[in-house]
Protein backbone atom coordinates (compact mmCIF):
# COMPACT_ATOMS: atom_id res chain seq x y z
CA UNK A 1 0.00 0.00 0.00
CA UNK A 2 2.67 2.43 0.79
CA UNK A 3 4.38 1.61 -2.49
CA UNK A 4 1.16 2.60 -4.48
CA UNK A 5 1.00 5.91 -2.66
CA UNK A 6 4.54 6.62 -3.53
CA UNK A 7 3.80 6.06 -7.25
CA UNK A 8 0.76 8.39 -7.49
CA UNK A 9 2.84 11.56 -7.49
CA UNK A 10 5.06 10.69 -10.42
CA UNK A 11 2.18 9.33 -12.46
CA UNK A 12 0.09 12.43 -11.94
CA UNK A 13 2.92 14.70 -12.86
CA UNK A 14 3.47 12.63 -15.98
CA UNK A 15 -0.19 12.93 -17.07
CA UNK A 16 -0.26 16.65 -16.36
CA UNK A 17 2.93 17.11 -18.37
CA UNK A 18 1.37 15.31 -21.36
CA UNK A 19 -1.76 17.47 -21.17
CA UNK A 20 0.26 20.65 -21.14
CA UNK A 21 2.30 19.50 -24.08
CA UNK A 22 -0.77 18.49 -26.02
CA UNK A 23 -2.50 21.77 -25.28
CA UNK A 24 0.55 23.69 -26.37
CA UNK A 25 0.52 21.84 -29.64
CA UNK A 26 -3.17 22.63 -30.26
CA UNK A 27 -2.70 26.28 -29.41
CA UNK A 28 0.31 26.51 -31.60
CA UNK A 29 -1.55 24.92 -34.45
CA UNK A 30 -4.49 27.28 -34.08
CA UNK A 31 -2.19 30.32 -34.09
CA UNK A 32 -0.51 29.05 -37.16
CA UNK A 33 -3.77 28.72 -39.15
CA UNK A 34 -5.75 31.92 -39.79
CA UNK A 35 -9.38 31.60 -38.74
CA UNK A 36 -12.31 33.85 -38.23
CA UNK A 37 -12.91 35.06 -34.76
CA UNK A 38 -15.66 32.99 -33.26
CA UNK A 39 -16.50 32.55 -29.66
CA UNK A 40 -14.97 29.49 -28.27
CA UNK A 41 -17.03 26.94 -26.62
CA UNK A 42 -15.17 25.09 -24.04
CA UNK A 43 -16.33 21.59 -23.43
CA UNK A 44 -14.72 20.02 -20.42
CA UNK A 45 -14.75 16.42 -19.44
CA UNK A 46 -14.02 15.37 -15.93
CA UNK A 47 -11.33 12.85 -15.88
CA UNK A 48 -10.67 10.90 -12.81
CA UNK A 49 -7.10 10.12 -12.40
CA UNK A 50 -6.62 6.45 -11.87
CA UNK A 51 -3.33 5.53 -10.46
CA UNK A 52 -1.42 3.28 -12.69
CA UNK A 53 0.09 0.17 -11.33
CA UNK A 54 3.72 0.81 -10.75
CA UNK A 55 6.07 -1.49 -12.48
CA UNK A 56 7.78 -3.97 -10.29
CA UNK A 57 11.05 -2.81 -8.97
CA UNK A 58 14.03 -4.18 -10.75
CA UNK A 59 15.48 -7.23 -9.34
CA UNK A 60 18.49 -6.49 -7.33
CA UNK A 61 21.20 -8.77 -8.31
CA UNK A 62 23.33 -9.91 -5.48
CA UNK A 63 26.58 -8.18 -5.48
CA UNK A 64 29.31 -10.44 -6.64
CA UNK A 65 32.29 -10.69 -4.46
CA UNK A 66 35.32 -8.93 -5.99
CA UNK A 67 37.80 -11.22 -7.46
CA UNK A 68 40.95 -11.31 -5.42
CA UNK A 69 43.68 -9.07 -6.94
CA UNK A 70 46.43 -11.02 -8.47
CA UNK A 71 49.65 -9.59 -7.26
CA UNK A 72 51.91 -9.20 -10.25
CA UNK A 73 55.58 -9.83 -9.54
CA UNK A 74 57.69 -6.74 -9.30
CA UNK A 75 59.64 -6.14 -12.51
CA UNK A 76 63.16 -7.25 -12.23
CA UNK A 77 65.71 -4.42 -12.54
CA UNK A 78 66.93 -3.83 -16.07
CA UNK A 79 70.49 -5.13 -15.99
CA UNK A 80 71.04 -4.15 -19.64
CA UNK A 81 71.10 -0.41 -18.91
CA UNK A 82 73.49 -0.90 -16.01
CA UNK A 83 75.67 -3.14 -18.11
CA UNK A 84 75.63 -0.59 -20.93
CA UNK A 85 76.54 2.19 -18.50
CA UNK A 86 79.33 0.10 -17.04
CA UNK A 87 80.54 -0.82 -20.51
CA UNK A 88 80.60 2.85 -21.53
CA UNK A 89 82.38 3.76 -18.33
CA UNK A 90 84.90 0.99 -18.89
CA UNK A 91 85.38 2.12 -22.49
CA UNK A 92 85.95 5.71 -21.37
CA UNK A 93 88.41 4.48 -18.79
CA UNK A 94 90.25 2.37 -21.39
CA UNK A 95 90.21 5.24 -23.89
CA UNK A 96 91.57 7.63 -21.24
CA UNK A 97 94.24 5.09 -20.31
CA UNK A 98 95.14 4.54 -23.96
CA UNK A 99 95.27 8.32 -24.55
CA UNK A 100 97.47 8.75 -21.49
CA UNK A 101 99.72 5.92 -22.70
CA UNK A 102 99.83 7.49 -26.17
CA UNK A 103 100.77 10.88 -24.72
CA UNK A 104 103.38 9.27 -22.48
CA UNK A 105 104.76 7.38 -25.47
CA UNK A 106 104.91 10.58 -27.51
CA UNK A 107 106.60 12.37 -24.63
CA UNK A 108 109.04 9.47 -24.22
CA UNK A 109 109.86 9.47 -27.92
CA UNK A 110 110.25 13.26 -27.90
CA UNK A 111 112.53 13.01 -24.85
CA UNK A 112 114.56 10.24 -26.46
CA UNK A 113 114.78 12.22 -29.70
CA UNK A 114 115.87 15.32 -27.76
CA UNK A 115 118.44 13.33 -25.83
CA UNK A 116 119.63 11.71 -29.06
CA UNK A 117 120.07 15.11 -30.72
CA UNK A 118 121.87 16.42 -27.62
CA UNK A 119 124.18 13.37 -27.63
CA UNK A 120 124.86 13.77 -31.33
CA UNK A 121 125.52 17.50 -30.88
CA UNK A 122 127.84 16.78 -27.93
CA UNK A 123 129.65 14.04 -29.87
CA UNK A 124 129.90 16.29 -32.93
CA UNK A 125 131.27 19.12 -30.81
CA UNK A 126 133.69 16.71 -29.16
CA UNK A 127 134.84 15.44 -32.56
CA UNK A 128 135.24 19.00 -33.80
CA UNK A 129 137.26 19.92 -30.72
CA UNK A 130 139.35 16.78 -31.13
CA UNK A 131 139.89 17.60 -34.81
CA UNK A 132 140.87 21.17 -33.92
CA UNK A 133 143.24 19.86 -31.26
CA UNK A 134 144.70 17.37 -33.74
CA UNK A 135 145.14 20.12 -36.32
CA UNK A 136 146.71 22.36 -33.69
CA UNK A 137 149.09 19.62 -32.61
CA UNK A 138 149.88 18.82 -36.24
CA UNK A 139 150.55 22.49 -36.97
CA UNK A 140 152.69 22.74 -33.83
CA UNK A 141 154.56 19.59 -34.83
CA UNK A 142 155.18 20.96 -38.33
CA UNK A 143 156.25 24.30 -36.84
CA UNK A 144 158.71 22.61 -34.51
CA UNK A 145 159.95 20.44 -37.36
CA UNK A 146 160.42 23.55 -39.52
CA UNK A 147 162.25 25.26 -36.67
CA UNK A 148 164.45 22.23 -36.13
CA UNK A 149 165.07 21.85 -39.86
CA UNK A 150 165.91 25.54 -40.15
CA UNK A 151 168.16 25.30 -37.11
CA UNK A 152 169.99 22.33 -38.61
CA UNK A 153 170.26 24.15 -41.93
CA UNK A 154 171.55 27.27 -40.21
CA UNK A 155 173.99 25.18 -38.24
CA UNK A 156 175.18 23.49 -41.42
CA UNK A 157 175.57 26.81 -43.18
CA UNK A 158 177.37 28.25 -40.16
CA UNK A 159 179.75 25.31 -40.04
CA UNK A 160 180.36 25.56 -43.74
CA UNK A 161 180.90 29.31 -43.51
CA UNK A 162 183.20 28.93 -40.55
CA UNK A 163 185.09 26.22 -42.36
CA UNK A 164 185.34 28.42 -45.42
CA UNK A 165 186.45 31.34 -43.29
CA UNK A 166 189.00 29.23 -41.46
CA UNK A 167 190.23 27.93 -44.74
CA UNK A 168 190.40 31.43 -46.15
CA UNK A 169 192.20 32.67 -43.06
CA UNK A 170 194.64 29.79 -43.23
CA UNK A 171 195.29 30.45 -46.84
CA UNK A 172 195.64 34.17 -46.14
CA UNK A 173 197.97 33.49 -43.24
CA UNK A 174 200.01 31.22 -45.43
CA UNK A 175 200.17 33.86 -48.09
CA UNK A 176 201.04 36.57 -45.57
CA UNK A 177 203.62 34.36 -43.92
CA UNK A 178 205.15 33.73 -47.26
CA UNK A 179 204.89 37.41 -48.15
CA UNK A 180 206.40 38.65 -44.89
CA UNK A 181 209.70 37.13 -45.80
CA UNK A 182 209.53 38.68 -49.20
CA UNK A 183 211.06 41.94 -50.38
CA UNK A 184 207.53 43.24 -51.21
CA UNK A 185 206.52 42.91 -47.52
CA UNK A 186 209.61 44.78 -46.35
CA UNK A 187 208.97 47.54 -48.85
CA UNK A 188 205.27 47.70 -47.75
CA UNK A 189 206.13 48.05 -44.06
CA UNK A 190 208.88 50.58 -44.81
CA UNK A 191 206.45 52.72 -46.82
CA UNK A 192 203.94 52.72 -43.91
CA UNK A 193 206.65 53.58 -41.35
CA UNK A 194 207.95 56.40 -43.48
CA UNK A 195 204.44 57.90 -43.88
CA UNK A 196 203.81 57.71 -40.13
CA UNK A 197 207.21 59.30 -39.34
CA UNK A 198 206.41 62.14 -41.69
CA UNK A 199 203.15 62.72 -39.75
CA UNK A 200 204.76 62.33 -36.28
CA UNK A 201 205.24 65.53 -34.34
CA UNK A 202 207.88 64.28 -31.86
CA UNK A 203 207.44 65.89 -28.43
CA UNK A 204 210.40 67.37 -26.50
CA UNK A 205 210.11 64.65 -23.85
CA UNK A 206 211.07 61.97 -26.39
CA UNK A 207 214.57 60.64 -25.69
CA UNK A 208 217.12 59.20 -28.10
CA UNK A 209 216.28 55.85 -29.60
CA UNK A 210 212.61 55.99 -28.58
CA UNK A 211 210.92 52.77 -29.61
CA UNK A 212 207.14 52.07 -29.74
CA UNK A 213 205.28 48.95 -30.92
CA UNK A 214 201.76 49.76 -32.19
CA UNK A 215 198.86 47.52 -33.39
CA UNK A 216 197.01 49.31 -36.22
CA UNK A 217 193.59 48.19 -37.44
CA UNK A 218 192.89 49.20 -41.02
CA UNK A 219 190.31 48.64 -43.72
CA UNK A 220 191.02 47.64 -47.30
CA UNK A 221 192.27 50.84 -48.88
CA UNK A 222 194.40 51.77 -45.88
CA UNK A 223 191.84 53.65 -43.71
CA UNK A 224 192.90 53.47 -40.05
CA UNK A 225 190.03 52.53 -37.69
CA UNK A 226 191.97 51.65 -34.55
CA UNK A 227 195.33 52.32 -32.83
CA UNK A 228 196.57 50.32 -29.84
CA UNK A 229 200.04 50.96 -28.42
CA UNK A 230 201.41 47.59 -27.30
CA UNK A 231 204.67 48.86 -25.87
CA UNK A 232 206.59 52.18 -25.78
CA UNK A 233 209.65 53.42 -23.82
CA UNK A 234 208.45 57.00 -24.02
CA UNK A 235 206.16 58.95 -21.70
CA UNK A 236 202.46 59.70 -22.13
CA UNK A 237 203.23 62.60 -24.49
CA UNK A 238 205.19 60.29 -26.74
CA UNK A 239 202.39 57.76 -26.72
CA UNK A 240 199.79 60.40 -27.67
CA UNK A 241 202.06 61.75 -30.40
CA UNK A 242 202.52 58.27 -31.91
CA UNK A 243 198.75 57.63 -31.97
CA UNK A 244 198.10 61.05 -33.51
CA UNK A 245 200.80 60.48 -36.14
CA UNK A 246 199.25 57.14 -37.22
CA UNK A 247 195.75 58.64 -37.52
CA UNK A 248 197.13 61.61 -39.52
CA UNK A 249 198.91 59.17 -41.84
CA UNK A 250 195.57 57.50 -42.74
CA UNK A 251 194.94 56.20 -45.34
CA UNK A 252 198.09 54.08 -45.18
CA UNK A 253 199.90 53.00 -48.35
CA UNK A 254 198.49 49.90 -50.08
CA UNK A 255 200.74 46.93 -50.81
CA UNK A 256 201.70 46.11 -54.37
CA UNK A 257 200.47 42.55 -53.74
CA UNK A 258 196.93 42.26 -52.22
CA UNK A 259 198.10 39.17 -50.35
CA UNK A 260 200.36 41.42 -48.31
CA UNK A 261 197.41 43.37 -46.86
CA UNK A 262 196.94 42.75 -43.13
CA UNK A 263 193.88 44.12 -41.36
CA UNK A 264 195.68 44.05 -38.04
CA UNK A 265 199.09 45.50 -38.83
CA UNK A 266 201.92 45.67 -36.26
CA UNK A 267 204.31 48.65 -36.62
CA UNK A 268 207.60 49.18 -34.86
CA UNK A 269 208.47 52.91 -34.69
CA UNK A 270 211.98 54.02 -33.69
CA UNK A 271 212.99 57.64 -33.18
CA UNK A 272 216.66 58.54 -33.77
CA UNK A 273 217.47 62.20 -33.11
CA UNK A 274 220.12 63.87 -35.13
CA UNK A 275 222.96 65.74 -33.24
Amino acid sequence: MSRANRNIGPVGLSVLLHVVIFSSMIVGFDYARPTQFTPLAVKATLVREVPEQAPPPPAVEPESEPEPAIEEPEPEPDDGEELRRRAEEEKRRRDALLEQQRLEELERKAREERERREREAAERKKREEQEKERQRQEAERRRLEDIERQRRENERLRRELEAEQRQAELEADERRFAARNSAEMAAYQFAIAQQVRRSWAVPASAGPETRCTVRVTQLPGGEVVGVNIIGCNGDEAVRRSVEAAIRRASPLPEPSDPNLFDRNLTLNLTLEREN
